[in-house]
C-alpha cells in the first residue's frame, strides 16, 4: 500500500508550528508496512489543496489530509477536498448529533460559545464522517482520502479509529557499521541491486556507527540483503541488526 502525506497550514510553512503530524503519522504507517511515498505541507489555500488531493488520490492508495477543519476563516479543508471530487458540502447527521452533544457537555466550562453546529458538521457529500472524540470538527473519508483535524490530540484519536485500513508489505530491517559512510557507498549500491531493496545510512556520530536500514517488499531478500552486508562491512557488533523497527534502541540519530 502505498500513501500519501498532506498537511495543511500557512503556520507549519511560516515555521510557527512544528509538523510533528507528518512525522507521527509517517511512523504509524511503515509499522504498518504501509510505503510513505510523499509528505507535503501545503499554505491554506483552497485550489492548491484541491490540486494535491486530486493528484495524490489518482497516484496513491490512501492519501491522509491533516489541518484546516472547523469552522474558522482559514478552514477550508473540507470544501478543498470535497471540490477534488466535485462535491459539494452538506451537513452529516451524525456530525452533528456528535457536535450537539459535545457542546452540551462543555456548556457549564465554556458556556455562550457562539458555534454554527451545521457549518461544523458539513463534510463533503458521500463522504463518510469521522467522530471526533477529543474535539470538536470531524473528519471524513471520501474515496481514498482521509480528512483529520490539525490539532495532534484529536488527529491521533481519530486516526487510530481508522488505522486498521491501512496495511502493507514493505519490511525493514537493520545493521550497524562503524565503516566510514564514504567508503561504504559501492557496497551499499551493490546490496541494492543484487536483493532489489533500500539501503539508507543514518551516521550516528555521538554513538560513533551508521545504522544502516534495508528496505522492500520481500522479507526474505531484507534478510539476504542485511545479511550479505555484515560479511562485508565491519560492525561493531556482527549480530547487531533489527528486525523489528518497534524494537530499535533509543537514541539513534539521523542526518
Amino acid at each position: 500500500m502505498q500513501v500519501a502525506l498532506l498537511t495543511v497550514g500557512d503556520e507549519l510553512l511560516a515555521g510557527d508550528t512544528e509538523n510533528t503530524n507528518a512525522s507521527w503519522l509517517a511512523t504509524q504507517l511503515t509499522d504498518r508496512g504501509v510505503a510513505v511515498e510523499r509528505i507535503l505541507a501545503v499554505p491554506d489555500d483552497a485550489a492548491v489543496i484541491e490540486d494535491r488531493v486530486r493528484a495524490y488520490s489518482d497516484a496513491f492508495d490512501a492519501v491522509v489530509v491533516t489541518g484546516g477543519i472547523g469552522g474558522t476563516p482559514d478552514d477550508i479543508t473540507m470544501e478543498a477536498v470535497g471540490a477534488a471530487f466535485d462535491r459539494g458540502m452538506v451537513v452529516s447527521e451524525q456530525a452533528r448529533a456528535d457536535v450537539t452533544s459535545t457542546l452540551d457537555a462543555i456548556d457549564e466550562s465554556v458556556p455562550d460559545l457562539d458555534i454554527d453546529v451545521d457549518a461544523e458538521a458539513s463534510i463533503p457529500e458521500g463522504s463518510r464522517p469521522l467522530l471526533n472524540e477529543e474535539g470538536l470538527a470531524p473528519g471524513c473519508v471520501l474515496e481514498n482520502v482521509y480528512v483529520l483535524p490539525g490539532i495532534p490530540g484529536e488527529m491521533t484519536a481519530m486516526f487510530e479509529r481508522v488505522a486498521g485500513e491501512f496495511s502493507g508489505e514493505r519490511e525493514s530491517a537493520f545493521c550497524y557499521t562503524t565503516e566510514p559512510e564514504a567508503n561504504i557507498v559501492g557496497t551499499l549500491d551493490e546490496a541494492s541491486e543484487r536483493f532489489g531493496v533500500r539501503v539508507g545510512c543514518y551516521p550516528d556520530r555521538e554513538a560513533r556507527h551508521n545504522r544502516l536500514k534495508v528496505t522492500g517488499d520481500d522479507g526474505a531478500a531484507v534478510e539476504r540483503a542485511v545479511a550479505w552486508l555484515c560479511e562485508r562491512i565491519a560492525s561493531e557488533d556482527p549480530v547487531a541488526r533489527e528486525w523489528d523497527a518497534e524494537n530499535e534502541p533509543a537514541g539513534e540519530g539521523t542526518h
